[in-house]
């Protein structure tokens, strides 16, 4: 294995996936929601099929044991990347990005809840505190002032829709781990992308825009980032520990504040840089009190294949 490799391909991809939430961002007050979740799920399957085929894994990467798991898994996943996408219409990109570190979080309660998982007083402090990180970042956006227009005042609906989707993505990740039990990586990515696409192109019935030539050519690069990003990090994975790659996912809020300043005109505010911190101390702990209990080497197969926004 090759560490370095490894790292260096983490850092692109949470590069890939950050330019993927700008380009979301900027195209989120033009076209439906709907339109861009089916948009980023079905272009990201070019560069997935491709990269299979390359690997002369087609088709047996596609075959499955468990469509049920992987309807629900989207389902599932599908929530969490309309709300993820929705609340980039309403916050700054740094703002939603950072909002997506309570996932992690949510995974050890619900692996707890859920799975059975024993979960010592070490991981619960640190979910614990990673929450209080999570308050911090929403306290700007949920004052009294802004309270008082109810979830129709962007802010306040746009950290609403951001920490539902943190959670439905959490969710996700459980049912992701159920399939790694009997299906193959490339598997549970294709037919979430499938089920995203479909889910998706569904929402043309409450009305969608035809892009222009420029706005078509984004619409494309989400995709094919989206799709990308995911390659990358699942290669990430195969040149390092997963204890030691990680943690570089929390490089995306370095790339969302630069990328957020450079072409929005974004800086995030104090409280949100505290939170993040936090949040990411928090779960960076997790991380490696995972790996001293052994649980990281499980999850080297499973993390590839969680993301979903």
């Amino acid at each position: 294995m090759s560490p370095l490799l490894g790292i260096s391909l983490k850092l692109i991809s949470a590069l890939a996936f950050t330019l993927m939430s700008a380009g979301i961002k900027a195209a989120a007050s033009r076209y439906p929601t709907g339109e861009l979740v089916f948009v980023r799920s079905f272009f990201a399957l070019i560069p997935l099929l491709i990269w299979l085929a390359w690997r002369s894994e087609l088709p047996h990467a596609l075959k499955t044991k468990n469509l049920r798991g992987h309807m629900k898994r989207g389902v599932i996943g599908s929530t969490g990347m309309f709300c993820g996408f929705a609340a980039l219409q309403f916050l700054p990109l740094s703002d939603a990005v950072a909002l997506s570190y309570a996932a992690p979080l949510g995974v050890v309660v619900l692996a707890a809840l859920v799975l059975k998982e024993r979960v010592r007083i070490y991981r619960w402090s640190a979910v614990a505190i990673g929450f209080i990180g999570v308050l911090i970042m929403l306290s700007p956006h949920l004052s009294g002032s802004t309270l008082s227009h109810g979830l129709q005042a962007g802010p306040a609906l746009g950290a609403a829709l951001g920490l539902a989707g943190a959670f439905c993505s959490a969710f996700a990740s459980i049912e992701v781990r159920l399939l790694t039990r009997t299906e193959p990586t490339g598997a549970i990515v294709f037919y979430f992308m499938l089920m995203t696409s479909v889910l998706g192109l569904l929402t043309i019935f409450f009305g969608w825009r035809m892009p222009d030539l420029q706005d078509a050519v984004l619409m494309v690069a989400i995709g094919i980032l989206g799709g990308l990003g995911q390659i990358l990090l699942v290669q990430a994975y195969r040149f390092g520990d997963a204890s030691l790659i990680a943690p570089f996912e929390y490089s995306t809020m370095i790339w969302a504040v630069l990328i957020g300043w450079f072409i929005f005109g974004e800086w995030p505010v104090s409280t949100i840089l505290i939170g993040a911190a936090i949040v990411i101390a928090s779960g960076i702990y997790v991380i490696f009190r995972e790996q001293r209990l052994g649980l990281m080497n499980r999850k080297q197969r499973e993390v590839g294949s969680t993301r979903s926004t």
